[in-house]
């Protein structure tokens, strides 16, 4: 694994404007970087291809731990949700059941995650659609760990049949950077790619009535696919509804997402997997340790992270999430490459890996962290 210097191409912005990336500069410095690229060995993407399929099956277990053992009140769920996520894990209702696993990785140690984005997961357009045509225009002959888009489009088409009337809607809430809008349309087209029809509309234009969502032209609303947590709407007394609602419309991702999505749910694996190479150990705890992160277990963007080695704090991010639960979990050093310190994002769909999207920054991932592409080339 390593970093190569490249030379952007004179009409980049065009060109990944072109593919719906709309976000690709911010606080007047290219968010998509193609200034460089990361370059990794078939051996090293099968290192991390294996981690993911193992990480995916430690989720599984903890998932039926939770469950059987109802231990929502660690990841400070509204005990009106439970029942409503025990039978969407038992029951499995349609879904993409997509994710990245963010990962530290070296080239030569085993794959360390840090945490699974997978209720609201962005940078989706770059790692699928956005990195490929890099690739495609620089790099012809070589690879990449990239399946994402065409295992997307098959998912849909797996589960079309069991959606209401074909119809799919896509909502998230008016934000000013248009990263959620730009995922959200994205998603859409590959359910359109599928088959399916599909219609937008913002969080806040779901409407309710008569025990059934609608939609701005009085048409119910029997699947949703929403870039919008759950843990924001079950908070909000609009998030009642779905109980009255419950077992008609279809939400993708569904409510267990809630279990996954969160970092409370990163002791519960070092308790059930104590030592896993792919593993940094994880507390609900203050540890007697004095080199750990300690992170909110409900938290977008990297907001609100403190990194502590050898007693001394030596990163800290702010945001709006600091009055609420933490977790703290071991450190993972992440490789310098002057300055730039890669963390991956590792997607996978349905149980199988999917590639790779690579932002890179200085200690802490944050909003603004640089998404950079990559090459595979033995």
């Amino acid at each position: 694994m390593d970093r190569i210097d490249v030379r952007p191409r004179a009409d980049w912005r065009q060109k990944v404007e072109g593919l719906g990336l709309i976000w690709h500069t911010a606080g007047g410095a290219p968010y998509w970087n193609e200034g460089a690229c990361y370059r990794f060995t078939s051996a090293e993407i099968e290192t991390i291809e294996q981690a993911t399929r193992d990480l995916y099956a430690t989720f599984l277990a903890a998932g039926d731990h939770v469950v059987e053992n109802r231990l929502f009140s660690r990841f400070g769920i509204p005990d009106w949700c439970e029942p409503l996520i025990i039978d969407a894990w038992r029951d499995e209702p349609p879904a993409l059941n997509y994710g990245r696993f963010d990962l530290g990785f070296d080239g030569a140690g085993p794959a360390k995650l840090f945490e699974f984005n997978c209720d609201t997961p962005t940078s989706l357009l770059e790692a699928a659609v956005v990195q490929w045509q890099w690739k495609e225009d620089h790099f012809p002959a070589a690879d990449q760990f990239n399946s994402l888009h065409d295992r997307l489009v098959a998912k849909w088409r797996d589960i079309a049949p069991y959606l209401a009337d074909g119809l799919v809607h896509f909502t998230h809430a008016r934000e000013g950077s248009g990263e959620d809008a730009v995922t959200t349309a994205y998603l859409l087209d590959t359910a359109r790619e599928a088959g399916l029809a599909g219609e937008a509309l913002l969080i806040s234009d779901v409407g309710w009535a008569s025990g059934r969502f609608w939609d701005l032209q009085a048409r119910e609303i029997r699947t949703l696919y929403h870039l919008y947590p759950w843990e924001w709407l079950v908070n909000e007394p609009f998030g009642r509804n779905l109980i009255e609602n419950r077992g008609r419309a279809v939400w993708i991702e569904p409510i267990w997402k809630m279990i996954w999505s969160n970092k409370a749910i990163l002791p519960i694996l070092w308790d059930l997997y104590p030592n896993h190479p792919n593993l940094l150990w994880a507390s609900s705890d203050a540890p007697a340790s004095d080199s750990y992160a300690r992170k909110p277990i409900l938290a977008r963007e990297g907001a609100n992270i403190s990194l502590v080695k050898n007693g001394r704090q030596i990163a800290a991010s702010d945001g709006a999430y600091g009055g609420g639960r933490f977790i703290y979990q071991g450190l993972f050093d992440l490789p310098d490459f002057q300055g730039a310190r890669p963390v991956l994002g590792s997607w996978i769909v349905d149980g199988e890996p999917a590639g790779i999207g690579i932002r890179e920054d200085g200690l802490i991932t944050g909003n603004l962290s640089r998404f950079t592409p990559h090459i595979i080339a033995d």
